[in-house]
């Protein structure tokens, strides 16, 4: 998830608390946050949502094809192809990816674990949770991620699926053997058998601890279990070693996953490195792909004859092309990054108000905004997206019904 700094802005919207202001008829009146689809807004409403699955069926397709047939990069203006696909040079440590040997390969595989683990404990829920006990309420609710579908602790325990999937080798397996040969599990299981019990035993305490907060976590942000569930991250983080964030660094454990697997042998790190690569990364972004292609002709179903039962498989698409793009947050390196695919499709929070004025406007090309490098801007980026598309499809975490 990319993250993005609105607070300021959503103050006015979030003034009146997270239920409606008025009754106004203005069919994109009232508060942004609360804004509903009616017989006034309908047509804008169908559109706007078939623009953003669209963007998100292109970036995951992008992501995919950058990863499996080929790699392109931006230089001096244009889109320059290398040759190959990301999976191939980064398999093969090429200096085209940043990653010129086994161990910078291994350590960034490794990092990437820690940094989500991090994220889901400090900032996913951590942020929430600060804003709450300083007494914001309003704009603690706004910084939950996924609170219009109320998935939200699916979406963080899907974060440290993540992690899981990258340690074990496997993908959605969830029991205690369903590792794979040529894993980080099982190469730490020979290798350090003791630290390896701690990574699993980290990884299932904090996706319990997680699960473990009432559902909805907008309306429980302030739990004790909260509290667990940022321990039990922050736990993982360290065992998984150290980590650098924007703010600060973070240590790791004495003994920890980044610092052993360096020492293990380059034969091992690479058959991790392969398995990590072609059994993980890529299955992941071709799921991804597929689903996001299968909501967005959900969504057109819907644009072309709306109704409560079209909202609803709406609904249900979104979540099942949620799933993936959650589950691969444990590995947000190569082109989800270099591309800026991660906030393009994951931006959070959204911009009420600039979606608000979108579908009164229709101006789709400031969905689409790109600057100097290539990459669409931050202000496009607020107003697309799964969190925009989760907006214009839930409300209370149900599907929209047709007024």
């Amino acid at each position: 998830m990319k993250k993005t700094i609105l607070f300021g802005s959503l103050l006015a919207v979030a003034a009146c608390g997270i239920t409606s202001c008025s009754d106004d008829p203005d069919p994109f009146g009232g508060d942004a946050v609360k804004l509903e689809y009616n017989e006034g807004n309908a047509r804008q409403w169908g559109n706007y949502m078939a623009h953003t699955a669209l963007l998100l069926k292109n970036d995951a397709e992008t992501l995919y094809n950058q990863w499996a047939t080929q790699y392109t990069k931006h230089e001096n203006g244009q889109d320059v192809a290398q040759g190959g696909s990301y999976a191939t040079f980064f398999k093969n440590h090429d200096a085209r990816t940043g990653y010129g040997d086994v161990d910078n390969c291994i350590q960034e595989m490794v990092e990437k674990m820690g940094e989500i683990a991090n994220e889901v404990g400090s900032a996913k829920i951590g942020d929430p949770y600060q804003k709450w006990k300083d007494g914001d309420e309003d704009n603690a609710v706004l910084a939950v991620e996924s609170w219009y579908s109320w998935h939200s602790r699916d979406d963080y325990t899907n974060n440290i699926n993540s992690v899981r999937n990258a340690y074990y080798g496997t993908r959605d397996v969830y029991t205690a053997d369903s590792v794979a040969p040529n894993s980080l599990a099982h190469a730490m299981s020979v290798a350090n058998p003791a630290l390896d019990r701690k990574v699993r035993d980290c990884i299932w305490k904090a996706k319990d601890a997680i699960q473990a907060i009432v559902q909805p976590f907008r309306s429980h942000i302030g739990s004790d279990q909260t509290v667990v569930a940022m321990e039990a991250c922050e736990k993982l983080q360290k065992i998984l070693g150290e980590i650098e964030t924007d703010e600060e660094q973070k240590g790791g454990e004495a003994t920890n996953l980044k610092d052993e697997a360096i020492k293990l042998d380059d034969a091992t790190k690479q058959a991790i490195i392969n398995n990590f690569v072609d059994n993980i990364v890529v299955p992941t972004y071709r799921e991804l792909a597929e689903k996001n292609a299968a909501l967005y002709n959900t969504v057109l179903a819907f644009q072309a004859n709306p109704s409560n039962d079209g909202f609803e498989a709406c609904a249900q698409a979104w979540l099942a092309a949620r799933q993936p793009w959650e589950t691969s947050e444990a590995f947000l390196f190569g082109p989800v990054d270099e591309l800026g695919l991660d906030p393009n499709m994951d931006s959070w929070p959204l911009d009420a108000e600039g979606i608000k004025n979108i579908l009164k406007s229709e101006k789709w090309a400031d969905i689409t905004q790109k600057g100097d490098d290539g990459n669409v801007t931050e202000s496009a980026q607020n107003v697309r997206g799964f969190h925009t598309l989760e907006f214009l499809i839930f409300k209370d975490g149900k599907a929209r019904t047709v007024k």
